[in-house]
């Protein structure tokens, strides 16, 4: 499989995509300017206590207060709490982990007003995002994840995955890791250090604890809340969890970023840094790989996969809903069992896909198409469970019901990707009344005139829809030319697959937006 990852970065939002033999499998969409991340630690304070849930609400600085509950503090969160007093005691020296005196497990089965208190600070690492009205999910068990290890301070414990089957490379990863290990730190072995050699598992090692090192430090001078550590980039982040030999090729079109991944990249696979390559086309980044054609087909209500069938996708505060429906498949085949069967199997492949692609938690109910055969439910049952098994999020898949219902719980972290499709008039704004198409030009040049001799810019592109690009640049002389020779040579006529019919983007040379817009139209 040709596995790639294109990453867009505008100025306010990151956009990652992952293809996989040209198909797109994974779209992450992040703010620049995002906060409150998975991985994030916060120095919070606790404002109440809900003994009924065994948990308590941290003020973390967002607008709602984030959610910790009992089990989720860790079994060493007193060695954690000492630390953190004599850390924000500024008449003492900051702390050494190493030298902390590592205290007894807290109980599994206590209660959450034994161990906190209204008031008390806390150190607590973001496990699930802000979604919908709930603010984060918090773990006061701390970790840095790197490609092959992930290191937890407080503790003094080598774990290796059990995907691990071999019990002798187990054995050899926990005897190497506890002998390279600081003191007081945890170690998981995750299933990609499987055969590496210690000089590699001993760089990663010393980079965490750097980072670890280089973060806490910031507690000294932290007043609550306060971010302690900020996870590293997406696109980094993203690397670290599904970078693999199978990538081909990973494009990049913002100079920093493609930095920051090449640096990565000869971090966790020395010499495979000529897969990387930064983007210079004039075309916008997914157009050129056909990406924002296949984001418009796939984040619809309704998604056509083959031969016709199509599902509906419906989301609800409780959960997703997909249907399955053969279309004109139907009429394809006289025999009803076979033509549910092919459809059915079709639907699970590009289901599979839509979670993964819109990153959809909770629970998921399928209502496929109705099928007599035990033996057929379970051939589609088996073919789901190999459809999924490159999910890296967690996930469970039961059987069809009697109803053919299959419900499927997935790992919810961040909120669910929406991407609207649907696309309103930029010239009507939605009330069905525009100004004459043919005088759409003719508005265009006169933004132009005015960016140019008004503003005195005249290194721009203009972007537009592909069919109003095609319109400008046709003819023996065409529109683009005269333009370019009346106001500037340096003008481009971008061709922007992102932007309906009549909509238009002028983009300077930094690749900021020129905003030049006209303001809706008071009825």
């Amino acid at each position: 499989m040709n596995s790639e990852l294109v990453i867009d970065v505008q100025p306010k939002e990151v956009s990652i995509a992952v293809l996989e033999d040209k198909n797109l499998v994974e779209l992450h969409k992040e703010a620049r300017n995002v906060s409150f991340s998975v991985g994030d630690i916060y120095l919070g304070k606790v404002k109440k206590l809900m003994p009924g849930l065994n948990a308590a609400f941290i003020d973390v600085g967002y607008k709602k207060d984030a959610f910790l509950h009992y089990l989720d503090l860790g079994p060493n969160f007193n060695t954690q709490q000492k630390f953190l007093r004599q850390a924000l005691d500024g008449n003492k020296k900051f702390p050494a982990i190493a030298k902390i005196q590592i205290d007894p497990e807290i109980e599994k089965d206590s209660s959450i007003s034994n161990v906190l208190k209204a008031g008390q600070e806390v150190l607590v690492q973001i496990a699930k995002e802000p979604i919908s009205t709930k603010g984060p999910r918090l773990t006061s068990e701390l970790s840095f994840a790197g490609r092959f290890i992930v290191l937890t301070p407080f503790a003094d414990k080598v774990s290796v995955s059990t995907k691990i089957k071999s019990g002798e490379e187990r054995a050899r990863l926990r005897q190497l890791i506890q002998s390279i290990k600081p003191k007081n730190f945890s170690v998981i072995v995750r299933t990609s250090a499987e055969g590496k050699r210690v000089a590699e598992l001993d760089h990663e090692l010393k980079t965490l604890v750097k980072r670890w090192e280089d973060n806490i430090t910031r507690l000294s001078k932290a007043k609550v809340p306060a971010l302690i550590y900020e996870e590293s980039g997406r696109a980094v982040a993203l690397l670290r969890d599904i970078f693999s030999p199978s990538f081909q090729n990973i494009y990049v079109n913002d100079e920093s970023v493609y930095n920051s991944v090449r640096d990565y990249v000869s971090l966790i696979a020395p010499g495979r840094e000529n897969i990387i390559h930064k983007y210079t086309g004039e075309l916008p980044i997914f157009d050129n790989f056909a990406i924002t054609k296949q984001i418009k087909s796939l984040f619809g209500r309704t998604v056509t996969y083959k031969s016709g069938a199509y599902l509906i996708i419906e989301h609800t505060e409780a959960m997703h809903v997909i249907d399955v429906n053969s279309g004109n498949h139907s009429k394809r085949s006289d025999a009803q069992e076979k033509t549910a069967i092919d459809v059915n199997m079709a639907a699970a492949d590009e289901i599979a896909r839509q979670l993964r692609l819109r990153d959809m938690g909770g629970i998921i109910v399928i209502d496929f198409i109705d099928m007599s055969e035990p033996a057929n439910q379970q051939k589609l049952f088996e073919h789901m469970a190999k459809a999924m098994a490159g999910d890296r999020a967690k996930h469970n898949i039961l059987p069809l019901s009697k109803f053919g219902l299959m419900q499927i719980t997935r790992q919810r972290v961040r909120p669910a990707m929406g991407i609207t499709t649907s696309e309103t008039c930029p010239t009507c704004f939605g009330t069905g009344k525009i100004k004459p198409s043919i005088l759409f030009t003719d508005s265009l040049e006169g933004k132009i005139a005015c960016l140019v001799n008004k503003h005195h810019v005249k290194n721009f592109a203009l972007h537009v829809h592909p069919y109003v690009a095609a319109f400008i640049n046709q003819g023996f002389i065409p529109l683009s030319l005269k333009w370019k020779l009346k106001y500037s040579w340096s003008m481009k006529i971008i061709p922007d697959q992102s932007l309906s019919f009549m909509e238009y983007k002028f983009i300077d040379s930094d690749k900021n937006e020129i905003d030049m817009m006209e303001e809706k139209e008071m009825q």
